[in-house]
């Protein structure tokens, strides 16, 4: 799961930031749409004047003796360097003025009436092509007015009314952004919110549920047809293992026959190792055969409700093993800190875990030794032997089915997946201890 957290996208944070990014855009766009549209209302020199007007502006004074005049500042020369073709008139607000360039006739008809706009935009005559801008400014001698043309190039306006506006757009862009990143969000985050209910209980299933299936309720119909897929493959798997469930449940029933006539036959021979030998093998394989049928049949344990004494249950299970035991070269023991502990679950299912956890110990505990089954208060039966143990790389797999330490060890290599198949149909634990002085298995309910 960690891999593949690395390795494929989320839906959900690719969404969100794309979804972002295209709103976001949209709206930088209409702003810029705006900026260029603006250009055909205002003045087309919006994106000069500014620069005129300030240089213009630093250079008006008075003379010595109070009349209206321009300096000539390094600013203004370089102007009207730039700007071969560039002409001006400078008004004060009681009708003074100056001028420079070759006034258009055009303006020149409206120059010595520049001293009564505040602003105005000039063009459209038909007269001439050239554009004309009156500007009001404040300079070191108060306010003036600037009626102004002949610029070699515009510049660029609609940057311009881009640079002007941005107390208007930053502000907007600073709200937008994060309320659009957060609704986009929140909104791709609830769509696909049943999705990740989805794949919640897709993480439920168990092996042992095969009947268990997805919800399509709520699913986006985008993602619906892959649920009902993966569906339609669980119900395949369901009915393959219906069939190998009924296959070995059926396989099992009929050994049953055989292996009593078997031993009928072989009760019926004389006294001798053979016969013992022969009894020996017949028993183990009717084990086989039990433990295979248990094992398939286990799902009546899945809805434990029976109260069941785990002290009592216990106690009882020792004392029909312990004469196994003695006779295999062990010693036994039970050991209990309190008299009675109740549990929710099948006395049936329970009694056949532990069994197997006691015959699991006199089967590989070396024949020597003592065994030692306990409970504890906790709800912990405990099964520890004084054998070799199991060495450390088989530790994780003696619980699989028919999985044994050595090919030629007792059994089918089904008792201990049966204990845990009980104990997780009872919703516990098992663990398992193992080491050199011997092997501790507990389970937890």
């Amino acid at each position: 799961m960690r891999v593949a957290s690395r390795t494929n996208p989320s839906l959900w944070w690719r969404l969100s930031w794309q979804l972002s990014l295209v709103i976001i855009s949209v709206v930088v766009a209409v702003i810029i749409g705006l900026c260029i549209w603006a250009t055909t209302v205002v003045s087309p020199n919006v994106a000069r004047e500014d620069m005129i007007t300030e240089v213009i502006a630093g250079a008006v004074e008075f003379d010595a003796q109070g009349r209206l005049q321009l300096r000539e500042t390094g600013e203004l020369k370089a102007l009207k360097a730039e700007h071969r073709s560039l002409w001006y008139v400078v008004a004060t607000v009681d009708g003074t003025s100056v001028s420079y360039g070759a006034v258009p006739q055009v303006y020149g008809e409206v120059a010595h009436l520049t001293h009564l706009f505040q602003d105005a935009d000039l063009r459209g005559s038909k007269s001439t092509s050239e554009l004309a801008s009156i500007e009001n400014v404040e300079t070191v001698i108060g306010e003036v007015r600037i009626l102004f043309g002949g610029f070699n190039d515009l510049g660029w306006p609609a940057l311009a009314l881009l640079a002007r506006s941005y107390p208007i757009y930053i502000p907007l862009v600073a709200i937008a952004v994060p309320t659009i990143f957060l609704s986009v969000f929140n909104i791709v985050r609830r769509a696909v919110a049943r999705v990740s209910d989805v794949a919640q209980k897709a993480s439920e299933i168990e092996a042992r549920r095969p009947d268990a299936r997805l919800p399509v309720d709520g699913i986006p119909k985008e993602i619906a047809p892959l649920v009902v897929a993966f569906n339609g493959a669980l119900g395949r798997l369901e009915d393959e293992f219906r069939k190998r469930q009924r296959f070995l449940i059926d396989a099992a029933h009929e050994l049953r026959t055989p292996i009593a006539i078997m031993q009928t036959r072989i009760d019926g021979m004389p006294e001798g190792p053979e016969r013992r030998r022969l009894l020996d093998d017949v028993a183990r394989l009717a084990e086989t055969a039990e433990q295979l049928l248990d094992f398939e049949r286990n799902d009546q344990a899945a809805d434990p409700h029976e109260a069941v004494d785990l002290v009592e249950l216990t106690r009882m299970i020792v004392a029909d093993l312990a004469p196994l035991a003695i006779a295999a070269g062990y010693q036994i023991a039970f050991q209990s800190d309190i008299e009675s502990l109740e549990r929710k679950g099948s006395r049936s299912a329970l009694r056949s875990a532990v069994s197997n956890l006691v015959r699991n110990a006199i089967d590989h505990g070396g024949n020597q030794g003592m065994i030692t089954i306990s409970v504890s208060p906790a709800g912990v039966i405990s099964v520890r032997d004084e054998g070799p143990g199991i060495p450390a790389e088989h530790q994780e797999l003696v619980f699989e089915p028919f999985y044994r330490v050595t090919p030629r060890s007792k059994g089918a290599g089904l008792g201990l997946s049966l204990v845990k198949q009980i104990v997780a149909n009872h919703r516990g634990q098992v663990s398992l201890k193992s080491g050199s002085t011997g092997t501790q298995i507990a389970i937890r309910l």
